[in-house]
Formats: C-alpha cells, structure tokens, sequence
C-alpha cells in the first residue's frame, strides 16, 4: 500500500542576515500510514514547524521530495492542498468574520457551494461545542474556542490529511482534553490522518501510533513507544540526587556489574541505568553511607518518552551505544 505521505531526503537552509547558512531541516526522510496519528516530537526550534510549511506547500525546500498518496507534491500543488488541513500555532482565523462565516468562506475556497458550505459548517460548530458562538466575531473568542474553530476549519473540506502544529500550546489541561477528543473522534470515526508536531512528552506517549524524535533538524529514531524504548540502555532508570557527588562515586557506580550506563546530568544528580534494579538500588545505597553524603532523591521509573528523547539527543554516549536515525518499521 502506496502511503498517504512520503519525504525523502528533505532539507530546507535559510540564508541568515550576516550572510551565513542555517540548515533548519537536514536531509530527513519517513512516511506516513493513512490512519495513523503520528509525531513530530522535539524542542521549540528543533525543524518540525519548518517541515510542516513544506509538506503543506507553505514553503519550497532547498532540497528533498514529497508526496501525498504517491504525488509528488511540485506537480500539482493546489491538489495536495485539497488532501490536506493544517492547524498553525498562530491564531490565523480572520477576526473580521464570526465562526460561521469563517468556516464558510473556507468551504467556498475548496470548492463547496453555499448550501453544502453552510450545511457542513452549522453541523462542525455543533460537533465541537460551538454553535452558540456562530454568529459572534472571532476575535472574542477565548484561546481554547479559537482551537477548536481552527480544527473545525481545516477539516471543513474534509481532508484525508490534518496537520496539528503545537496544537494545544498555552491552553490549560481542560481545553487539551476537549481538544484531543475531537481529534481522536476524527481519526478513529473518519479515519483521518494526523500529523503532530509538539514538545509536550505526554501527548504522543499517550495518543500517538509512532513517533519521530526530531533534534535540530534530524530525526533521531522513529517507532513505536516500546520499539523506541529497545534504543535506551534499560527498561529501568534510576534518578539519583545527592547533596554533592564525591570524588570517583560516578565511575565506582559505572563500573558495577548491575549498572549497565551512568549519566551525570550535574553536580548533584545522576541518571542510572540498571542492568539488575533491585541489586543497583542497594549498592547505591551502601555506597551513598560509605562516602557519607546526603541523600535528597531516589527514584525508579519505567522508561518513559522523556527518557528516551533525552537518551537519544542528549546522551552522546546513548547515541554512540545506540545509534541514532533509527527507522522500526
């Protein structure tokens, strides 16, 4: 099966005001499965806005392909846009138009006439809680009755592709969860595609089917949840604070047959990867009594995503072991 989005060896370099080149995407390549809820998930300013404006015709690369259903997107480019909704982080309703108009005048753009237009939108304002507001100007509109309106908009002509650009950022937990309903309600209901991009660990930890750890532009492994947690040294970690870490503690814990990988993340904490958890624990602790040192934290978790996006962008030594651009299909 042909899928719904392809990128290969996309790159995108903006020339700075010194003259200078900045690579803002650096030759990434993956693919999306029609149905999936897929991630971008990486820091502000790691590429993945960039790579949406790309993908969603907003902005030409300097290098690379995309396609959409096995269309190269350069070839007809107003016919990618019909398969596609984009949520931006910006707020791009026009403030000039109440909510009804808005999705209208959007449904026209694509094509429906007036009556489909207005049909589709009046039943969108009542499926995301809005219909009450139809008739009032957008710019009233709280952050989170902005969001659902710009969801309600971008699948209006009904796309077989969403884009959600750090689609929850700066609404409070209450509006992410009416927010992610609604999204989950289109893909499992309409079988809707979505692509994530966001920085917040819980989201595709939570809702996504794989996801792309995305670093300064490169992606550093793709996957599932647990095929990505096979890229970290353990299933386990330690989370060790101490209130200084004496000379020679770090390399004493390293050289430990039930710690397999030892990370100073500071001058009082370390982050510890055991190879036998309930071993590791006391020998940290008799360890902590011999050297006489204070012990403010100890903690054992399962791996979570956060590990894993820290292990493979931060830990030099994680990637050296590990690799990186790492691709489980």
């Amino acid at each position: 099966m042909v899928p719904i989005l392809e990128v290969q060896s996309l790159k995108k370099i903006f020339t700075k005001a010194d003259g200078s080149a900045h690579t803002a995407v650096d030759g990434i390549s993956f693919d999306l499965r029609a149905g999936e809820i897929f991630s971008f998930l990486g820091p502000n300013g790691a590429g993945k806005s960039t790579t949406i404006n790309m993908i969603t015709t907003q902005l030409s690369p300097s290098g690379g392909m995309i396609k959409i259903e096995g269309q190269d997107i350069r070839e007809n480019p107003a016919l990618a846009r019909q398969k596609i909704g984009i949520v931006a982080q910006h707020n791009n309703l026009d403030r000039g138009l109440t909510a009804l108009e808005n999705l209208v005048f959007h449904g026209k753009y694509f094509g429906m006439g007036t009556a489909e237009a207005e049909e589709r939108a009046h039943s969108l304002l009542e499926d995301f809680g809005l219909s009450d507001w139809k008739d009032d100007y957008v710019k009233s509109f709280s952050g989170g009755m902005a969001q659902r309106l710009k969801i309600a908009r971008a699948i209006m002509h009904r796309p077989k592709l969403l884009f959600l650009d750090e689609p929850t950022t700066g609404l409070d937990p209450a509006y992410r969860e009416i927010l992610w309903k609604h999204v989950l309600t289109l893909n499992k209901k309409n079988h809707t595609t979505v692509f994530l991009t966001t920085h917040y660990m819980e989201e595709p930890q939570r809702f996504s089917d794989r996801v792309a750890i995305y670093n300064a532009g490169k992606i550093k492994a793709i996957g599932t949840i647990e095929e990505l947690r096979e890229l970290v040294p353990t299933a386990n970690i330690i989370y060790l604070t101490l209130d200084q870490i004496p000379s020679g503690f770090e390399q004493f814990l390293q050289n430990d047959s039930a710690i397999r990988q030892v990370v100073k993340n500071d001058q009082k904490s370390l982050t510890i990867y055991p190879e036998d958890h309930k071993q590791a624990l006391n020998k940290i602790i008799n360890l902590v009594d011999k050297h006489n040192v204070t012990l403010e934290n100890i903690q054992l978790s399962s791996t979570s995503l956060e590990d894993i996006y820290i292990s493979l962008t931060d830990n030099k030594e994680g990637e050296k072991n590990n690799g990186t651009n790492a691709n489980i299909n």
